[in-house]
């Protein structure tokens, strides 16, 4: 099962990696990684910062995931 996970988050994270190569391309129109964090991160519901708080948390998340035994 562990080999399982780890195959995931491999898989993951290449898709990652196909994704943000495509869109460096000259005249791409897929966004890249960092285009979507910005875009996310201004997202705000009244005086809370809903889309930092997500992101936080979503990295929170993935250190949990990959680095904690």
């Amino acid at each position: 099962m562990r080999v399982l996970a780890v195959a995931g988050f491999l898989a993951a994270l290449a898709l990652f990696a196909v994704v943000e190569w495509v869109s460096r391309r000259p005249g791409s129109r897929v966004p890249s990684l960092g285009d979507v964090c910005a875009y996310v991160m201004r997202y705000e519901v009244g005086p809370v910062p809903v889309g930092r708080i997500g992101v936080f948390g979503f990295w929170w998340w993935l250190g949990w995931h990959l680095l904690a035994r």
